[in-house]
């Protein structure tokens, strides 16, 4: 499975972006995807999760309320949309994919994209 962000870019405080992972290779129908963020000098940090059937999705303190995790199993895609969008959430934002639900680190995550900037200025 191959899986590629796009969507990143540079927003003002208070914005909001939509970032999407397209995933090749296998359908991603039956597969948990999540995304995550790194930013300079921390770890990579997890934020949501969705599983399709049933539909279920999880997400962190840290940007619950202010994101949203779909997917869109016939285009094979999943997106994190975000809003009100602060410099602290400056980072590189990697999805991933996984066979086990629930997951809140980055162990378990079998396949990963190369991540896509998203720098916020205040």
């Amino acid at each position: 499975v191959q899986l590629v962000e796009s969507g990143g870019g540079t927003v003002q405080a208070g914005g909001s972006l939509r970032l999407s992972c397209a995933a090749s290779g296998r359908s991603i129908g039956t597969a948990i995807m999540g995304w995550f963020r790194q930013a300079p000098g921390k770890e990579r940090e997890f934020l949501a999760g969705i599983r399709w059937r049933p539909e279920s999705a999880w997400y962190e303190d840290s940007v619950l309320g202010r994101s949203t995790i779909s997917r869109d199993s016939a285009m094979n895609t999943a997106y994190l949309q975000m809003n009100d969008l602060k410099p602290e959430d400056t980072a590189i934002y990697y999805c991933a994919a996984s066979e086990i639900y629930g997951l809140r680190t980055v162990h378990g995550w079998r396949y990963w994209g190369q991540g896509t900037q998203v720098t916020v200025s205040s």
